[in-house]
């Protein structure tokens, strides 16, 4: 019989906001073949759809719908989908990832208008009114829930109770924060909710998934700008099939997002991971702040998910010299994303604990060559 413990360790520990590192049990799972038609396969894909509803609210009237593909397939599928001909979106953007939804509203020839905070900037509930206020053509808001870009964690409740009291629909991308951090769809006001295989639930890149009000769903029919990414006939798909998926589904990354849901059960749910990633960016916080290094955000505004430090004033410092020697040593870390500002970032969601972001630490401290003299 396989054993998953005799799989081989990573070279490296993945400390990015997804791809991330993973379990041997996770990874393992990929290691046998399914087939799409199969009534076993698609009882698991009904399995999971109930199980991200359930995750996502304890309110009734939500499902879930899975799409092929990164995240970014996902936000597109509910763009092209939940905006109606003559519907109008209002970005909220303070980073790449909200101004990628502005691109993909306008690649679609959907109308589009954007609130930019700034990069280091935080949304405030009081503007989202006033531009809902002065522009009755929008009709859906969208906002990113962590903007990894930076690290920043956006209000996304109170900006929800402000798009909610305008009567307008309201977009989620919770792609690095689901899973991760508590959180329901309900008390946000979600009217579709969005992530990926790849994130806080720590499974394997291959497909996103949308938890979205289903009565809001339903009125979506005959809307969307593409067909592959047509999320409501996704939906009713998967409503109508038993859990077929309309196109080849990623069957390997699925049976490992299942174990990887598994896996989120037996630590104790959202709440006990998070108590996990926040330990762990609180050590990282504190133990960079210790070797010099300081952080692009205030901690008020900082997520548990990823953090952007500042690159050091020493003209012996070089990113690509600093990552290679931490990949050398067993991490890998992300270039820095803000064009206002010379920085780079550490993840700390995935498979890593503690005794992992004390090994970092001494990994940093031993690739500051700038220091040496």
């Amino acid at each position: 019989m396989f054993n998953p413990d005799l799989l081989p360790d990573n070279p490296y520990i993945l400390l990015t906001p997804g791809p991330l590192s993973t379990s041997k049990a996770v990874k393992a799972a990929m290691l046998r073949d399914w087939c799409t038609w199969d009534e076993d396969y698609n009882a698991l894909v009904r399995t999971l759809r109930e199980r991200l509803t359930a995750l996502a609210t304890a309110s009734d009237g939500y499902t879930s719908v899975l799409m092929q593909g990164s995240g970014t397939f996902a936000v597109e599928s509910v763009i092209g989908t939940a905006l109606p001909r003559d519907g109008k979106l209002l970005v909220v953007a303070n980073g790449v990832y909200g101004q990628r939804i502005a691109i993909i509203a306008r690649r679609l020839g959907i109308a589009c208008s954007v609130l930019d905070c700034g990069e280091t900037g935080r949304p405030e509930p009081a503007e989202v009114w006033r531009e809902l206020g002065a522009d009755p053509a929008v009709t859906h808001v969208a906002v990113v829930h962590c903007e990894t870009t930076t690290g920043m964690l956006n209000p996304v409740e109170e900006i929800g109770a402000v798009v909610k009291r305008a009567g307008r629909t309201y977009i989620v991308d919770a792609m690095s924060s689901f899973g991760g951090i508590p959180m329901d769809a309900s008390q946000l006001g979600a009217d579709f909710l969005i992530s990926s295989s790849n994130k806080c639930i720590q499974g394997v890149p291959g497909f996103g998934f949308v938890i979205a009000r289903g009565e809001v769903l339903q009125g979506c029919a005959d809307q969307a700008r593409s067909l592959s990414l047509d999320l409501y006939d996704q939906w009713r798909g998967m409503e109508q099939g038993g859990g077929k998926w309309r196109f080849t589904s990623p069957t390997h990354v699925v049976r490992a997002f299942a174990a990887a849901m598994d896996e989120l059960e037996s630590e104790g749910g959202v709440a006990a991971r998070h108590s996990r990633y926040s330990a762990n960016q609180r050590m990282l916080r504190e133990g960079m702040r210790a070797l010099g290094f300081e952080t692009l955000l205030p901690d008020a505004f900082q997520s548990p998910i990823i953090t952007s430090y500042l690159s050091p004033e020493a003209p012996g410092y070089s990113f690509p010299s600093f990552y290679q020697m931490l990949k050398a040593k067993g991490f890998v870390i992300y270039p820095g994303k803000v064009t206002g500002a010379d920085t780079f970032r550490i993840g700390n969601i995935g498979q890593v604990f503690a005794g992992d972001i004390k090994r970092l630490l001494a990994a940093v401290r031993q690739a500051m060559v700038w220091k040496a003299d």
